[in-house]
C-alpha cells in the first residue's frame, strides 16, 4: 500500500516537471515571436466594440444563471441586484493576469480559462450587463501620467453606477458629469469609452 501511494505521489511529481518544463517552452516561443504576436493582435481603439459580446453564448448563459437566482426577476426591479451579482461573478470568479504579450481574450475565452487582463476582465463585465438587460454600459477607460484607469459602468433610472474591479469597490452618481469629475479629465488625460454599439473619446 505504502509502495503504491509513494509511487502516485512520484509520478504526480514528474507530471508536474513535465508540465513545468512544457510551460517555459510555451513561454519561449511567445516572447520569440512576441512582436510578431502583437501585430496580428493590434486592434486600433475605434475598434474595441467588437470585443464586447453581450449575445456570445457563455455571457448568454452566465446572464440568464444570475437572472434566474433571483426570484421573479423584473428588469425594472431587479437589474441593480442582478448586475451586482455579476460584477461578484467576473471579480472574485475571473483572476487578473498580465501575459507576456498584448493578446486579446474575447469574453467566452475569459469565462473558459476563468481569467483574463484588466481590459478583458471589464469587456466581460460590459457583456454581461449588457446581456442582463441594460444596453448603457460602457467600459470607461482613463489615461494619463500616472497610468491607466478601467471601469465600467451603467445608467440605470437616472443614477450612474461605477464597478471597479480591481478594488472591488462600487460607486453611485446622480448624473455623469459628476461621476467623470472624479477622473480629474484635462488636456494631458486621453479618455475614451465604449460598448458593443458605440465608441466616444471624452474630451
Amino acid at each position: 500500500m505504502e509502495n503504491a501511494a509513494a509511487g502516485s505521489i512520484e509520478q504526480a511529481e514528474a507530471e508536474n516537471e513535465r508540465l513545468k518544463r512544457l510551460n517555459q517552452i510555451y513561454l519561449l516561443i511567445i516572447s520569440r515571436y512576441k512582436d510578431y504576436i502583437e501585430e496580428k493582435e493590434e486592434v486600433a481603439v475605434a475598434e474595441l466594440p467588437r470585443l464586447v459580446m453581450p449575445n456570445s453564448q457563455l455571457v448568454e448563459k452566465k446572464a440568464k444563471e444570475i437572472q434566474d437566482s433571483i426570484p421573479n426577476y423584473f428588469y425594472e426591479a431587479n437589474f441593480k441586484e442582478a448586475s451586482i451579482a455579476a460584477f461578484t461573478f467576473v471579480q472574485k470568479g475571473i483572476d487578473e493576469i498580465m501575459l507576456p504579450v498584448q493578446f486579446w481574450l474575447t469574453p467566452e475565452e475569459a469565462m473558459s480559462f476563468s481569467c483574463g487582463d484588466g481590459m478583458d476582465r471589464n469587456i466581460l463585465l460590459c457583456s454581461l450587463f449588457i446581456a442582463l438587460g441594460n444596453p448603457s454600459a460602457r467600459v470607461l477607460v482613463v489615461m494619463n501620467m500616472a497610468g491607466k484607469v478601467i471601469r465600467v459602468y451603467y445608467d440605470y433610472n437616472g443614477t450612474f453606477t461605477i464597478f471597479d474591479l480591481a478594488s472591488g469597490s462600487i460607486g453611485e452618481f446622480g448624473g455623469k458629469d459628476e461621476m467623470l469629475r472624479q477622473f480629474s479629465i484635462n488636456e494631458n488625460t486621453t479618455a475614451y469609452e465604449f460598448n458593443d454599439q458605440v465608441y466616444i473619446d471624452i474630451e
